[in-house]
């Protein structure tokens, strides 16, 4: 089948297993195209571009520049860490400056060990593999991708019952690239047998507008430095929430006729699409409304929550929880959730009687916040 054209912003070529053969492409940001396609093309191509996170990029530079000096694949890469922070883009870098094809899949994609044994062996010399959220791949392709990743062969099990016979095949070297979001759910065997693993953390504020500054010149906005620092700061320290920003405010200045995107329209922007000036969204204020007006601050068991503001209590967890406990507004206690002091101050409400002291208003350094020191 020939190459076509994906929908994330590289040329590919798809495998009867779904998986595809991926390949870096340059695309016209300010072209007509699918939001995916935007995004992908708002990624850069090479570390050197690569913003933020000093310590994971200088550690796989590292990495991938002796294996090139040894004319070898480099050893199996594991990133790790909250989503938007860049392990796609990381995967698509590795392959780009080892100028190897990769081939993207996923650990949902992968629920049975023949459908991995088909993606391992029409791998090529070299190839990298990258398998995104790899805790979520079955246990039987599990035990499988240990023996492929160590030994670079996998066994063909063919009948069943005391006839069955396991077939040996040998595979080219290739490299992993693993993306989870949960680590501690990988089981130690697979995690060992990565030889880099990078944690990828939310960025700093003044990483952020750098990589708003590059988004707004490919795709040819207009923006000044209030702007840009406006919406970085409500940006949650994530690039992928910091760039789909941008694209709003930038739909809302050219629906209101303004030119340049400045401080004043993404105030009004980020106002209608309520995010606010910490970056708590609809569901962030949701969660803290409904802590401090309905249960008195906590603390409140996740289902009881969840049923308070109308969505999943995997979703609250998820979604909003991380964010409210790392920034401070909410806690977890033995006994539930819990709303902070700056909770209460956020929503200008007065703490009632009785409050926990250890729970009472944090300083805020007016708009820098916790991320971008």
């Amino acid at each position: 089948m020939p190459p076509a054209p994906a929908a994330d912003g590289f040329s590919s070529e798809m495998y009867e297993d779904s998986s595809v053969d991926a390949t870096a492409r340059v695309v016209d940001a300010g072209s007509d195209g699918d939001e995916r396609t935007v995004e992908a093309a708002l990624r850069p191509r090479r570390l050197s571009e690569f913003p933020g996170q000093p310590r994971v990029r200088d550690q796989l530079a590292l990495v991938l520049e002796a294996a090139k000096r040894r004319g070898s694949p480099p050893d199996h890469v594991l990133l790790s860490g909250p989503p938007g922070l860049g392990k796609t883009t990381l995967a698509m870098i590795v392959a780009a400056e080892l100028e190897k094809p990769i081939r993207v899949t996923s650990g949902p994609a992968i629920q049975h060990a023949g459908d991995l044994a088909a993606v391992l062996s029409s791998l090529m010399e070299g190839e990298v593999l990258f398998l995104d959220e790899i805790h979520r791949m079955s246990r039987a392709a599990e035990e499988m991708l240990y023996l492929a990743m160590e030994d670079f062969r996998v066994d063909v099990i063919v009948g069943k019952g005391p006839g069955a016979t396991a077939i040996p095949l040998e595979l080219p070297p290739f490299t992993v690239v693993g993306a989870t979001t949960r680590a501690g759910l990988l089981p130690a065997p697979l995690r060992d047998r990565f030889g880099f693993t990078g944690h990828l953390d939310f960025y700093a504020t003044h990483d952020l507008v750098r990589i708003l500054h590059r988004s707004a010149r490919l795709l040819e906005v207009d923006a000044d430095e209030a702007g840009i620092g406006e919406i970085a700061r409500r940006s949650r320290g994530t690039p992928r929430i910091a760039n789909r920003l941008l694209r709003r405010v930038r739909d809302w200045a050219q629906v209101h006729g303004r030119s340049v995107v400045d401080q004043d329209a993404a105030h009004a922007a980020l106002a209608l699409f309520d995010v606010d000036d910490r970056g708590l969204d609809r569901l962030d204020r949701a969660v803290l409304e409904a802590l401090c007006r309905r249960f008195r601050g906590g603390p409140v068991g996740l289902g009881t929550l969840a049923v308070a503001v109308g969505e999943e209590a995997e979703t609250v967890e998820t979604v909003a929880e991380p964010f409210l406990v790392r920034e401070g507004f909410m806690v977890r206690t033995p006994r539930g959730r819990a709303a902070t002091g700056l909770a209460w101050q956020h929503l200008g409400l007065t703490p009632p009687p009785g409050t926990d002291p250890m729970l009472t208003p944090l300083p805020f350094d007016g708009g820098e916040g916790r991320l971008g020191s």
